[in-house]
Formats: C-alpha cells, sequence, structure tokens
C-alpha cells in the first residue's frame, strides 16, 4: 500500500506531458480547410480545354469565371474577417465550404457559360475568399501565445499545399475520366471538411475552458464586435488619401496580373497549345508552387534585413526577365531550360507578399493590416483582369507569346514603382493618425 501511494504523485504529470495542447488541433482543421480551398483556385486552368471541346465555348468565356472568382476572392476577405468577429469563425467557415461545395455539385450539371459563372465564379469565389490569410491570422491570435510565426507562416502557405496536392492528380482524372469526375470529388471533399469542421473547430480556447498555447493566464472570450465591417471601410477611405497607398495596390494588382491571374488559368492552355501533356503541365505549375513556398521563407528573411522597396524591385525585375523568356523554353517535352524557369519565376512568385506586409505597417501602423488586405484585393482585381484578358488575347491573336511580353512589361513598372513608395517614421504615440501624415504628392 505504502509503495502505491508514493508512486501515484508522479502518474498525473507524465500523463500531461505527453498531452496535445488544443490549439495544435485548431490549427491542423483549419489548415484542412485553407488546403481544400486552395485546391479549387488552379481548377479552372484545367477546366479551359474540355469545355471548349466539349461546349465550344470560347476561351475568354470560360476564363471570365476564373476572373469573376478571383475578383471576389480579393474582395470577400476583409469582409469575412469582419463576419467572423460578429458571428464565430466557425459557422463563417462551415458556409464557406458549403457555398464551395454547392458550386462545384452545380458546375457538373450545368450547360451555358453564364452557368460557370454563376457557380465557379461567384459561389466558389465567395467560399474561397472567407478562408485566405486573414482566416489563419484570426486562428493564430486567438489561439496562440506562443509560436505565432511559424503557425501563421505554416496556415498561409497552406493553399498552395491545396495546390501541390490537389493540382497533378486532378489534371490526370481530367485526361482521364473527364472534367466532371474531378469536380465533383473536390465538392465532397469540401463537404467532408466542413463535416470536420463542425465536429472540431473552436472559436476560441475560452470556449473549451483552455488558455491560449503559450499564455500563463486564461484569457475569456470577447464579445462580438459588430463594428469590424465599417472600420475596414473607414481604414479604406483613409488609405486611398495617400500616396503610397496606390502604388502599393498599383505594384500588387501588377503581380497578381503576372502570377495566379496567368497562370491558374491559362497555363494549361497555354502548355497545351506547345503539345504538352495536361498531367506534365500541372507538374511544372506545382513544382512553381514548392519554389514559391521557398522564396516566400527567404523573402521573408530578407525583408527584416533591407529596404523592402529594393527586394520589389529585385523580384518584379527577376519576374519580368523570366516572363520574356517563357515563349523561348516552352516545349512539348519537360526540358532543363523549362525547369530552370519554374525555379526561378517560383521563387519569385510570392516572394513579394512579405516586402508589402512591411511597407504596409510602416506606413499605416496599427492600420497596417487592414490596408494589406485592401491591397489584396488589388491584388486579386489584377489577377482576375489577366485572367479574362489573357484568354482572350489567345482567342483573338491564336498565341500567348504577346500576353507573356505584356505581363513583363507590367513587372518591369513594377520593379519602377516599388522605389517611390514613401516611408515615414511611425510614433507610436500619433500611430492611429499615421495615415494622415503621408501627402499624395
Amino acid at each position: 500500500m505504502a509503495s502505491s501511494t508514493s508512486a501515484s504523485p508522479y502518474t498525473p504529470p507524465s500523463r500531461r506531458s505527453f498531452r496535445i495542447h488544443r490549439a495544435w488541433l485548431m490549427a491542423a482543421v483549419a489548415g484542412a480547410a485553407i488546403v481544400t480551398a486552395g485546391a479549387f483556385t488552379t481548377v479552372p486552368g484545367l477546366l479551359v480545354t474540355p469545355l471548349h471541346e466539349e461546349y465550344a465555348w470560347e476561351r475568354g468565356q470560360i476564363a471570365l469565371a476564373a476572373s469573376v472568382n478571383m475578383v471576389l476572392f480579393g474582395l470577400t476577405a476583409p469582409f469575412a474577417a469582419a463576419l467572423m468577429d460578429r458571428i464565430g469563425a466557425r459557422r463563417v467557415v462551415m458556409g464557406a465550404l458549403l457555398l464551395v461545395a454547392a458550386g462545384a455539385l452545380l458546375t457538373g450539371v450545368m450547360t451555358r457559360p453564364w452557368q460557370l459563372v454563376a457557380y465557379w465564379g461567384v459561389l466558389i469565389g465567395l467560399g474561397s475568399g472567407c478562408l485566405t490569410m486573414t482566416f489563419a491570422a484570426g486562428i493564430t491570435a486567438r489561439w496562440f501565445d506562443r509560436r505565432r510565426g511559424l503557425v501563421t507562416g505554416a496556415l498561409s502557405s497552406s493553399s498552395h499545399l491545396g495546390q501541390l496536392l490537389f493540382l497533378p492528380l486532378l489534371a490526370w482524372s481530367v485526361g482521364r475520366f473527364g472534367w466532371r469526375p474531378p469536380v465533383v470529388t473536390l465538392a465532397l471533399v469540401a463537404l467532408a471538411v466542413a463535416a470536420l469542421v463542425f465536429l472540431l473547430l473552436r472559436d476560441h480556447p475560452a470556449d473549451v475552458g483552455a488558455k491560449p498555447y503559450g499564455a500563463r493566464e486564461f484569457v475569456p472570450r470577447p464579445p462580438p464586435v459588430p463594428g469590424a465591417a465599417g472600420r475596414a471601410l473607414r481604414v479604406l477611405l483613409r488609405a486611398a488619401r495617400t500616396g503610397p497607398f496606390w502604388l502599393l495596390a498599383g505594384m500588387f494588382a501588377l503581380c497578381g496580373a503576372s502570377t495566379n491571374g496567368i497562370m491558374w488559368s491559362n497555363w494549361a492552355p497555354a502548355a497545351h497549345d506547345h503539345g504538352m501533356r495536361a498531367t506534365a503541365a500541372a507538374s511544372l505549375l506545382s513544382l512553381v508552387g514548392i519554389f514559391s513556398a521557398l522564396g516566400a521563407l527567404l523573402a521573408g528573411w530578407l525583408t527584416d534585413r533591407f529596404d523592402p522597396r529594393r527586394l520589389l524591385t529585385v523580384c518584379f525585375a527577376v519576374r519580368a526577365l523570366t516572363l520574356l523568356a517563357l515563349p523561348l523554353v516552352f516545349a512539348a517535352e519537360v526540358t532543363a531550360p523549362m525547369l530552370l524557369f519554374v525555379a526561378v519565376y517560383g521563387l519569385v512568385d510570392v516572394a513579394t507578399v512579405p516586402p508589402v506586409i512591411e511597407l504596409a505597417r510602416r506606413v499605416y501602423g496599427e492600420d497596417g493590416p487592414v490596408v494589406f488586405g485592401w491591397t489584396n484585393a488589388a491584388h486579386q482585381l489584377g489577377a482576375g483582369a489577366s485572367a479574362y484578358l489573357g484568354a482572350t488575347a489567345r482567342d483573338v491573336l491564336g498565341t500567348y507569346d504577346v500576353v507573356w511580353a505584356a505581363l513583363a512589361v507590367g513587372c518591369l513598372a513594377a520593379a519602377l514603382l516599388a522605389p517611390a513608395v514613401r516611408v515615414r517614421a511611425h510614433r507610436p504615440a500619433v500611430r492611429k493618425r499615421a495615415a494622415t501624415l503621408v501627402k499624395v504628392e
């Protein structure tokens, strides 16, 4: 009896030492939702050729759905964040996944181009727009007191992970079974993740009587924030009266046009024009995603050490050179020059994000994250325009070569705009009015 009594005090600590904090489960569930939304972003590029061949729709008509999707993806994020503050992330994420699933299922039975725009463009655009970096930042802020940078970085890259995981498999499935089975499969995946969110995701640690990871004290759940959407609009109106906002928004619009705007919806048909198989094109785009993740990490490290404006200039200039070289290296088979393009282009693909976030913080202080949200909306507007105009140019000219050249010129313009962003010292005592310190010149 004595030995039993003496051993008992050590048992509970040993069990607690191997217990995983619930915050990591929340991060995993959030990551699953972001990965699923990311898988939908690259599908339009796989649908252009099959829909063109089956329905004889023009490529511009098909790309219009991707364009609407990208625009709504960007515009939804600031308001989705406000809605999460009002009714909770769990409800918003479930609703977003149900919208995405409904849009995919309806796409499988469409018969007209406008239906593709309504289902894939509007429904999936609104749903996936709720599952962006803003959602990742909200989950991290609520559930983590330590390791925030690690978790935010992991969740922010989850969208690219969805591209890496699903794109080659979807391309193979489209080539073997047609375009409908992969679309329906993605809808079922979205429904499964929605069920996972319903069962496991919670809005705040206080909901389960837990502390945020790494916190020493219990944090009560904050009350709903009814004015968050209004604040987002007020910040936009203040920032719109300053020069740096338009420079950042203009650069990011050109960034979106020369990255996901053209690549996600036009890469596969452009490769098809050169005789490349869809599975090979999808694999190359997945490699772009891998190098994008590496480039984002490197850009974050460099942003802490160098002027973000110079980093943006280098990134845009390198991207311009790769786009100019693309028509010269495109071929029916995967070649060494093509792999070199994928590596270099991928490294500067997402590398513009950390310096733009840092510039927004330096110019606008505590309003910086909201300003970046609106800048990201400009990114998606540029992406949407590029998706539609790129496909339309292909219909009219019969080639994408002019598109690559035009985007290269746009990147060179962005490289010249970056040094013009005026950054002024931001004093904490007046940071609420910092935006007014920067005059439009």
